[in-house]
């Protein structure tokens, strides 16, 4: 049986807290301190959303990115996002046993996260500590302790519980305690009792933690004992506590073309319309599995005449670097376009006539249409170097999620898509929207 509860006073605002069953009193007398003493500052909804920056981190290392790291990466995880979804669905548990089976199958041995990615600081504890998190949609738990010598500081907000919590991600994993404590999110959004993993072990990750902004159904079972209930999110936790208007979060990264830190946005309860070009178009989530278990999609895919894809469920998701899609798809794009492997990078290659000869790979999304241009199908030629690459090719984004389409889960949106498209993940009517943005029709690259 579980060790905590979830209660939702009748307040105006609704503010729903999480409390450790030793803190739930059968009297009433009780339970009124309780929430006097853990809420005990007024919350007001915001009509705006709080806007929340994010960097982009390229770790040198030894004076250049492995790459082809990134893509063993990305198909690691393809694979465990599907593996895990299955469980999930199939109403399993995510314990150590079964994160172990999914590290085994997705063969993650030697394949690093650590090349390119977005994080996040965030406060946890009164007064907070600060910690580097990645931005995952692909997972839901929010979680540090990942690096020893920036742990978890138990301060006076800190409650721990007698759960335990585990979760695996192909690329990485992490067991450990569940505690609640408040969690700083900048100065205008201070989240109380969220519920938070602090790692014990972990392996995969050259940050602190992750914040996952998920759909709250990939926590199910994350826990141990499992309660059958889903963990909120921090957007979930930020939206019932008042603080915003929508639970909702926006996603907005700007594309790098140096070794420098680039920059990003997460927009909690709603979009920050001054990012957006247009107005933004939602589509629902598929109930297509296992693509439904994540911020799944249903999309066709067509590079100039040639249908990649046609109507097939796939997700978006931050924490994948590139646009994989289904084998048949990936040698279609790779022969269409006159790409060739490349030994050294793991991705498509094309020399500059080709360049000039590409087309657009046009998005068909619930009667909407989004258009990567050539430029943003390329990785950053002022990188070419530093990914093991040469000056005289271009290397494509493009690459092969290691299955054939029609398994339910035939692309992933990467953020080296999402860097073109403002995206919003709309927890309370399940869908998912794009919009152009200034670096939509961009030729940065």
């Amino acid at each position: 049986m579980s060790t905590v509860s979830w209660i939702k006073w009748p307040c105006p605002h609704h503010i729903l807290f999480r409390l450790p069953n030793m803190l739930v009193y059968s009297s009433l007398s009780l339970l009124l301190l309780s929430f006097s003493l853990t809420v005990n500052t007024a919350v007001i909804r915001r009509d705006s959303p709080v806007n929340f920056p994010l960097k982009k981190r390229l770790d040198l290392k030894s004076g250049s990115l492995n790459l082809k790291n990134v893509v063993l990466r990305d198909v690691a995880r393809a694979k465990s996002l599907r593996s895990r979804a299955q469980t999930i669905l199939d109403g399993g548990v995510i314990n150590d046993i079964v994160s172990k089976l999914i590290r085994d199958e997705v063969h993650e041995e030697g394949v690093s996260n650590s090349a390119v990615f977005y994080t996040a600081s965030i406060g946890v504890g009164t007064p907070p500590t600060t910690y580097e998190v990645l931005v995952d949609t692909g997972s839901s738990n929010t979680w540090i302790g990942a690096q020893p010598n920036n742990s978890y500081k138990v301060t006076k907000s800190s409650v721990k519980t007698k759960d335990t919590v585990s979760v695996s991600y192909g690329s990485g994993s992490f067991s450990g305690n569940e505690f609640l404590d408040s969690v700083t999110l900048g100065s205008d959004l201070v989240l109380v009792n969220q519920s938070i993993g602090v790692a014990t072990t972990s392996q995969g990750l050259d940050v602190d933690g992750i914040l996952g902004i998920g759909p709250n159904d990939l926590t199910l079972r994350t826990l141990s004992p499992p309660n059958g209930q889903p963990i909120p999110t921090v957007t979930d936790t930020a939206f019932q506590q008042g603080q915003i208007g929508l639970n909702e979060i926006g996603v907005y990264f700007e594309p790098i073309v140096s070794s420098s830190q680039g920059a990003g946005q997460l927009s909690f309860g709603g979009v920050d319309t001054s990012k957006l070009i247009g107005s933004m178009q939602f589509t629902p989530v598929t109930s297509v599995r296992p693509a439904s278990a994540y911020w799944g999609i249903e999309q066709t895919i067509q590079y100039g005449s040639e249908a990649l894809l046609t109507g097939s469920a796939g997700i978006v998701d931050t924490g994948t670097t590139l646009v994989l899609v289904a084998t048949d798809a990936f040698v279609k794009y790779r022969d269409a376009v006159g790409a060739v492997l490349d030994e050294d990078t793991g991705l498509l290659r094309i020399n500059s006539t080709q360049s000039n000869q590409l087309k657009s790979l046009v998005f068909q999304i619930s009667g909407n249409t989004l258009e990567l241009t050539p430029n943003a199908q390329l990785w950053p030629r002022s990188l070419n170097t530093a990914i093991g690459g040469s000056n005289d090719y271009l290397y494509l984004i493009i690459a092969d999620i290691g299955v054939k389409s029609g398994s339910g889960l035939d692309f992933i949106n990467g953020y080296t898509f999402l860097e073109r498209f403002y995206t919003s993940f709309d927890t309370a009517n399940k869908k998912v929207g794009f919009a152009q943005t200034a670096f939509t029709n961009s030729t940065l690259n």
